[in-house]
């Protein structure tokens, strides 16, 4: 007996379907370059798994009652940039706590090439720090007249690492002469600190510090002529930075060359050979401008980005990011000239930090003093498009000869994984980590 055709294609078909739902085709495998930097609208679209917030120890905890009796007076001397005044600062009012003693305003000496010399009050509001530092620790604007005409006693604190040497140290002198002044040490321990003066120095770096009205008119001023959303940058790549980083660079201008030649002077010449391929791999080298762009662009950050270059004046090879992302404004073209003319280091220091901390979002090319206190003041209002970009891996991957697309993937992946976990994003001392 003949089967029909007909009846042979409708088996067939009935056949195949059943096969098809019963057994389903296994999902498209994932991309290998899902994780490249096309894929990424940029880095900040990168799921966290860590933030740092300011601890509960010292938010929420009760504060441990002043002596009734102080054991005399410091005053901190701040040396160096605004920030570095500032951080100096902050360690002092640790000091002063774990010392029992009474915090007088200090005034902040500017090294000559900021050019300027001004006091506490010249910059933070003296009324609302006091206020604020109710219960920490005692401050007071002056010196009661009986010391009051009195140099105070210098105490050498260069070696002063943790809490008990400044009590077997510092303490007796303060004893003595009733008035001193410190310069802390710049490796600090305060995790030795006990919490009454760890509490007191979280206190006055987040909480207590604020800018003089004027000061908080100006950079409110420049804020709002700031294009949003915006990005801060804050690039370092200035004739004595560069310089005091001993290091080496090829394609420079004649006018950035004549420039770092007069900076280095003498007794900072760059390294050369083998020692100066060890210093770039181990993160000391400033990065360029075109560097930096180009990292930029390895983190999927748009070209038409608006960017706020937070920078001090003289700024070398700018064309260099400036070619690549051209929104980028700067605070001498959006003040008035009489305004800014008038200006300062610190008033300037104080404008760049202001608007870093109520930008958008932050990236820095270097983690000194004004990244660090930036980054923890932005973890402390919530603000986690924070971001250093890391000289180190630039360094090490151009180093094997990665370049171009490569490079861009290698860098992306690097920061990608600082990103996620938070890595400098604040400081230790009185942030706490929290899991996602």
């Amino acid at each position: 007996m003949r089967v029909k055709p007909l009846f042979v294609i409708i088996s067939t078909l009935s056949l195949f379907l059943a096969v098809v739902l019963i057994y389903p085709s296994p999902p498209v495998a994932p991309s290998k370059s899902s994780d490249s930097t096309s894929a990424k609208s940029d880095i900040w679209s990168v799921q966290r798994i860590v933030e740092w917030r300011p601890c509960k120890w010292w938010l929420q905890s009760h504060l441990t009652p002043l002596p009734a009796k102080s054991n005399g007076f410091i005053r901190v001397d701040c040396y160096g940039g605004l920030n570095q005044m500032r951080r100096d600062f902050c360690d002092g009012v640790g000091i002063a706590r774990l010392l029992n003693a009474t915090l007088v305003l200090p005034k902040f000496e500017v090294a000559a090439y900021w050019n300027e010399s001004s006091g506490f009050s010249d910059v933070f509001d003296a009324d609302y720090f006091i206020t604020q530092m109710n219960g920490f620790v005692n401050v007071v604007k002056e010196l009661p007249p009986e010391i009051s005409s009195k140099e105070p006693h210098r105490v050498d604190c260069s070696k002063r690492k943790g809490q008990f040497d400044y009590i077997e140290s510092v303490l007796p002198s303060l004893l003595k002469y009733h008035y001193v002044s410190i310069t802390p040490a710049m490796s600090q321990r305060r995790d030795r600190y006990p919490k009454y003066a760890k509490a007191a120095l979280c206190q006055a770096c987040y909480r207590a510090l604020k800018l003089t009205e004027s000061l908080e008119k100006k950079a409110n001023k420049l804020l709002e002529a700031i294009p949003k959303p915006f990005l801060s940058l804050h690039l370092r790549f200035e004739p004595d930075m560069v310089a005091y980083s001993q290091c080496q660079y090829s394609g420079l201008s004649p006018t950035s060359m004549k420039a770092l030649e007069a900076a280095r002077g003498d007794d900072r010449k760059p390294w050369t050979g083998e020692a100066a391929r060890i210093w770039r791999n181990r993160g000391k080298c400033p990065l360029t401008p075109n560097e930096t762009a180009f990292i930029l662009q390895a983190l999927s950050i748009p070209k038409n980005t608006n960017i706020y270059l937070a920078a001090g004046d003289g700024l070398m090879e700018i064309e260099g990011l400036t070619s690549i992302y051209s929104n980028v404004v700067t605070k001498s073209a959006l003040l008035s000239g009489e305004d800014f003319e008038t200006m300062h280091g610190n008033t300037k220091a104080a404008l760049d930090y202001y608007v870093s901390i109520n930008s958008d979002s932050y990236m820095a090319t270097y983690f000194g003093n004004m990244d660090k206190m930036v980054a923890a003041m932005r973890a402390f209002e919530g603000l986690y498009k924070t971001l250093f970009l890391s000289r180190r891996a630039f360094a090490e991957f151009t180093s094997r000869g990665l370049e171009g697309k490569l490079l861009m993937e290698a860098l992306w992946k690097a920061h990608k994984d600082d990103f996620i976990k938070g890595r400098g994003s604040a400081l230790s001392d009185c942030f706490c980590e929290f899991k996602l």
